[in-house]
C-alpha cells in the first residue's frame, strides 16, 4: 500500500517549505508541492497540515541488550524494548556493550539488533566494550567489521576511566587500525567509538592518533564529552583538530553533566560546525556514581525518551533553530558511521523513516521504513515481549 504523507512542512534536515512526501515498499518515492494519485489506487493519505515532518531520529548509543552491572549482578540494566525506542523518534539504534562484557556478549548484541529489525526499526551493533583486547563474534575486529553486515565498527572503549583495561596508546591505536581495514574490506566507515571518563589522561590518547599515525580523525569520536568542565574543553581542542565529538542527551540532568544547550553554544562560540556534532542517549545503560575510593553510591539509568526531550528542549526552550539541531539527530549521526546514503535526510530513495510534530515540536507520529510506529505519540507497534 501507499501513503501520502500530505502538506507537512519538510526539514530534511533542512527547511524544505510545505510539501507532500509519497512512500511505497518503504521507501520515499516522491517528494514535491503536490503529489496527486489516480482514486483507483490503494492509498492512505496522512493530513500533515500543521504538522512538521522531519527524518527520524538515529541514536548512536544505546544498550539494547542492558548496561550496568558495576554493582554487582543485581544492577544490570534490563534489555530495550521495541515500544520505548520509537516513541522517542528513534528509527535506527546502534547497539553497545559497555562495562560488562562477562554476562553480555556480541553474539547476544547481534541477535537483539537482529530482532529488533524484525521489529520493524534499523540496528547496527559495535563489538567490543570498555575492556581491551575488544570482544568480537569471530575472533577478530578486522573481521567483524568486514564480514559481518549489522557491525559498524567498534565501541564504547572506555579511556580515562577507572573500568577500564588501562589500554597503552599501542593497543589503542592498533585497535584504529584494525576497525579501518576492516571498514575498508567491508565497504563501511569503521568507526571506533570512546567511552571518555574524567580520568587524569583526558583525550591525550586521541590526539596522539590524530598526531602521530596515519589513520584519519575521522576514524574515531569520542561520547559522554559533557561530564566535566575539563574534558569538554578537551573535546574542543579534538573539533578544532577536524574531529567529531558525541553529547549525551541531558536527561533528568545529573549534577556532574553540562548543558547539552551550553556545550553546543561553547562548540559554535569555538567555530566548530555543526556537522561535527552528534547527540545520542546513552538508553539502558548505567550511570553509576562512585566515591573518591571508586566506591558505588548511586545508580541511574539512560532513557531513550532523554533524546526527543532533548531535542524539544533545545529547539522550545533554547530557542536554537530546528534545522540546524536536527543535523545532531540525524544527518550528522547518519554520517558518522557511513549509511547517509539512505538514512538520516528526507530525499526520494532514501529509507521512509519519518517523524511528524505538532507546532510546539511534540512528537506526534513515527515512521520506520514506512511503517507507522507511533501514532499520537503512542505505540502502535509493539515488540513480542511488550
Amino acid at each position: 500500500m501507499l501513503t501520502l504523507i500530505r502538506g507537512g512542512e519538510l526539514f530534511g534536515p533542512e527547511p524544505m517549505g510545505r510539501r507532500d512526501i509519497l512512500i511505497c515498499g518503504g521507501k520515499i518515492a516522491g517528494i514535491a508541492d503536490r503529489i496527486d494519485i489516480p482514486r483507483q489506487w490503494d492509498v492512505e493519505v496522512v493530513d500533515a497540515e500543521d504538522k512538521a515532518v522531519t527524518p527520524g531520529f538515529i541514536d548512536l548509543h544505546v544498550h539494547i541488550i542492558g548496561g550496568g552491572g558495576e554493582g554487582g549482578p543485581g544492577t544490570r540494566v534490563p534489555e530495550i524494548q521495541l515500544g520505548s525506542i520509537v516513541r522517542a523518534g528513534v528509527t535506527t539504534v546502534v547497539g553497545v556493550l559497555g562495562t560488562d562484557d562477562v554476562s553480555r556478549h556480541p553474539e547476544t548484541l547481534l541477535a537483539k539488533a537482529m530482532g529488533l529489525e524484525k521489529e520493524g526499526i534499523t540496528a547496527y551493533i559495535m563489538v567490543g566494550s570498555y575492556q581491551m583486547p575488544p570482544v568480537t563474534i569471530t575472533g577478530s575486529v578486522r573481521k567483524d567489521v568486514a564480514l559481518i553486515p549489522h557491525v559498524l565498527g567498534v565501541g564504547e572503549v572506555a579511556l580515562s576511566d577507572h573500568r577500564s583495561s588501562q589500554p597503552s596508546f599501542e593497543e589503542v591505536a592498533k585497535l584504529v587500525a584494525e576497525a579501518r581495514v576492516g571498514g575498508m574490506l567491508g565497504g563501511k566507515v569503521g568507526v571506533v567509538q570512546f567511552h571518555m571518563g574524567t580520568g587524569a589522561g583526558g583525550m591525550e590518547y586521541l590526539f596522539r592518533l590524530a598526531r602521530e599515525t596515519e589513520v584519519p580523525i575521522g576514524q574515531f569520536f569520542p561520547t559522554h564529552v559533557t561530564r566535566s568542565a575539563e574534558l569538554f574543553e578537551q573535546a574542543i581542542r579534538f573539533a578544532q583538530m577536524g574531529g567529531s565529538v558525541d553529547i549525551t542527551a541531558s536527561g533528568k540532568m545529573l549534577s556532574w553533566r553540562m548543558k547539552a544547550a551550553d556545550a553546543i553554544r561553547e562548540l559554535l562560540s569555538a567555530k566548530i560546525s555543526m556537522e561535527q556534532i552528534t547527540i545520542s542517549s546513552d538508553a539502558n545503560g548505567s550511570m553509576p556514581i562512585f566515591d573518591e575510593n571508586g566506591r558505588l553510591q548511586k545508580l541511574a539509568v539512560g532513557e531513550i525518551q532523554n533524546l526527543q526531550q532533548e531535542f524539544h528542549r533545545l529547539v522550545t526552550e533554547e530557542g536554537l533553530p530546528a534545522s540546524d539541531i536536527l543535523r545532531c539527530f540525524t544527518l550528522n549521526p547518519a554520517r558518522r558511521i557511513g549509511i547517509d546514503g539512505f538514512k538520516g535526510v528526507l530525499k526520494v530513495g532514501t529509507d521512509a523513516d519519518l517523524i511528524l510534530f505538532d507546532s510546539n515540536w511534540r512528537l506526534d507520529q513515527v515512521f520506520a521504513r514506512g511503517t507507522r510506529m507511533v501514532s499520537g505519540g503512542s505505540a502502535v507497534v509493539k515488540g513480542t515481549f511488550e
